[in-house]
């Protein structure tokens, strides 16, 4: 007969609560209650049984994450660091994309989608900053935004500081020896915060040294893709006065603005050096080795996980905006040019 809460309790020598606690990912249990009990329940192969501990709790110990796109290689690894983050703390995930879709999103934002399966939510959204000021109802499911969007105040955000991420890309560059500084993945026409602080960011480390942005070395990007960036730097290469350096808003969109150089006949660093953001993968295997700056998405899903977790124990927490921390990587698509 499989063994119960009551077992674990008694061979465990602990009250069936502290049992409850533990197996529910409660924080407030010492280091050592918690692997005396998860002994326990190891040496009798206690299984706990969802179902029942969603009735007598009220939770699910699921928690949502929500993000644009799941394939973008920075979406993925930051599902693997909130799983892992949320695996600690005794908790679940369900990974669900939005597709760009705001219908979606303020279903999820107001809680008019599912959101009762899930004891709180970590929420990447592209809804912009007047958008959520708009919504009369915010959902009472705990709720951290992440990432790309301006602070709310309504809601607990852990955040990148795109201003500065995209001012260090551009003032690297800068400190290389390049002067004609080009940049891939403005989005004029619509109203998201990544791509008008990474424009600001640009545009302050241009002004910095006494270079005024020119229009014509600026172009957009409809998604931060691969294919984006190779017709964008094609734009660029055809232009009567070329850049001699290319600032991309994703590592993605640098990886397809590499690939233009190189079939322009030219070469990267030696001819255009270019550098990304989001330090995936593919650019430390690159040839060239793509320039990055790293965002710290371990950072990001534990600080996620802590406040989201920290609002199911206590709703009326006062938000918080929490910044992460990021790092220039420079690598072989940078390198140094000689005057």
């Amino acid at each position: 007969m499989p063994a119960t809460l009551r077992d674990v309790a008694e061979y465990a020598q602990v009250s069936m609560r502290t049992v409850s606690n533990v197996v529910s990912g409660y924080t407030h249990v010492s280091e050592r209650m918690r692997k005396h009990v998860l002994q326990a329940i190891d040496e009798l192969g206690y299984r706990p049984n969802p179902v029942a501990r969603t009735l007598r709790t009220g939770r699910t110990g699921m928690l949502a994450f929500v993000v644009p796109e799941i394939d973008v290689p920075y979406f993925s690894a930051l599902a693997r660091d909130v799983i892992d983050a949320a695996a600690e703390v005794g908790y679940r995930v369900m990974i669900d994309q939005t597709g760009h879709d705001h219908d979606h999103e303020r279903d999820l934002l107001t809680g008019n989608d599912r959101t009762m399966l899930f004891d709180g939510i970590l929420f990447s959204p592209l809804v912009t900053k007047a958008e959520l000021l708009e919504m009369n109802s915010p959902t009472q499911m705990p709720l951290v935004l992440l990432g790309e969007h301006e602070f709310d105040g309504r809601y607990d955000h852990v955040a990148i500081d795109n201003v500065r991420a995209a001012y260090d890309a551009v003032r690297h560059l800068l400190d290389t020896g390049r002067t004609r500084v080009a940049a891939i993945g403005a989005q004029p026409l619509e109203e998201y915060a990544t791509p008008q602080q990474r424009t600001v960011g640009y545009e302050l480390a241009l002004r910095e040294v006494g270079i005024e942005p020119e229009q014509r070395y600026a172009r957009p990007a409809a998604h931060y893709s691969r294919a984006d960036g190779y017709g964008a730097a094609v734009e660029l290469l055809a232009l009567d006065v070329r850049p001699d350096a290319i600032f991309c808003f994703s590592d993605l969109l640098a990886m397809g603005a590499m690939r233009a150089v190189f079939d322009a006949g030219l070469s990267v660093p030696q001819d255009v050096a270019i550098i990304g953001i989001d330090n995936i993968e593919e650019g430390r295997f690159s040839r060239p080795s793509l320039s990055t700056i790293s965002l710290d998405t371990s950072f990001i899903a534990e600080q996620a996980i802590a406040r989201v977790t920290a609002r199911i124990e206590t709703p009326d927490l006062r938000p918080r905006q929490i910044v992460a921390p990021h790092t220039l990587r420079i690598r072989e698509s940078t390198a140094s040019i000689e005057r």
